[in-house]
């Protein structure tokens, strides 16, 4: 069974501040995304509807491409953002794309439409967005998504298909890599006996 799992941290430090990941030689990067798994299980138990895309999405399916951002696809009515704040508001969650940034506690008010939100926060970088070049919106992505484990929880993750789609919509030339990549994988995924089970533990 191959899965995909989290390294060991490097020394002692609270979980609400960020720490580096110590990774081995077939790791994928130093000082990545901080908590990613303790993130991924907060919104999974948010009762937020979302689908993992994006960087760390790649490196799921089995991406060697350096990642720093969770990156999730998801529906972002009033009751999903009260969710996601409900989820975030012990991690000093920030809006990363506002000078000053603004706390996403307060911001936006109550009802206001949001399309997208980048956000800081003490695990990591968040990114929650409502639609995805060159595949379309929630609904899409989750019809081809595939199901994923996270600390016993499972959450859904985008195809291995549709995410060399949306890299190559990306066009820029980190995408065009990521999505050579991750065609290699897709073959080789096609040609193997049993398919792989993805997770973090």
């Amino acid at each position: 069974m191959l899965a995909w799992r989290f390294p060991r941290k490097c020394g002692r430090r609270s979980m609400t501040r960020p720490s580096p990941w110590c990774w081995n030689s077939t790791g994928f990067a130093n000082n990545a995304v901080n908590s990613l798994s303790q993130l991924l299980q907060r919104l999974t138990d948010s009762g937020v509807d979302f689908v993992v895309v994006g960087g760390f999405a790649g490196v799921l399916h089995g991406s060697s491409l350096v990642t720093r951002d969770l990156d999730i696809c998801a529906v972002l009515t009033p009751g999903n953002v009260n969710r996601l704040r409900e989820a975030l508001k012990d991690l000093n969650p920030l809006h990363r794309m506002t000078h000053p940034r603004l706390s996403f506690l307060q911001i936006p008010k109550q009802g206001e439409v949001v399309k997208n939100l980048y956000l800081q926060t003490d695990w990591g970088i968040v990114d929650v967005l409502s639609s995805i070049l060159g595949l379309g919106d929630f609904e899409a992505l989750k019809a081809n998504a595939e199901w994923i484990k996270i600390g016993g929880r499972r959450c859904r993750l985008i195809s291995l298909q549709d995410l060399i789609l949306a890299k190559e919509a990306m066009g820029r030339e980190k995408d065009l890599l990521a999505a050579k990549e991750l065609r290699a994988i897709a073959v080789k995924r096609s040609s193997a006996k049993s398919r792989p089970e993805l997770g973090i533990d």
